[in-house]
């Protein structure tokens, strides 16, 4: 095998904002982490409700005015349609 050919792979600490520390090995180094497992909503079961209520009320308040104008459009461009068609129908005689 050729000399020198994998990364040194020291020891290194992985710390968390919530002080968790781990300890493992890593070609990068030490280095922090925003959120860990012991801190991570999906890990410690302590889901933060997040006002989805207010999020979806909002969307639907946002575009409710564009929905109704695109149901008036599709129902004007519906009965317009046969005469656009009409002019497609027409055989060469």
């Amino acid at each position: 095998m050729k000399p020198e050919l994998h990364p040194v792979y020291p020891p290194s600490r992985i710390t968390c904002a919530c002080g968790n520390i781990v300890e493992t090995k890593s070609t990068r180094g030490s280095f922090s982490v925003e959120i860990c497992s012991n801190c991570h909503p999906f890990f410690t079961g302590k889901y933060k409700l997040v006002d989805t209520a207010g999020r979806i009320d909002r969307f639907r308040k946002k575009y409710a005015g564009n929905t109704a104008a695109k149901e008036e459009a599709a129902t004007a461009g519906a009965e317009a349609a046969p005469a656009a068609g009409g002019k497609k129908a027409k055989a060469k005689a």
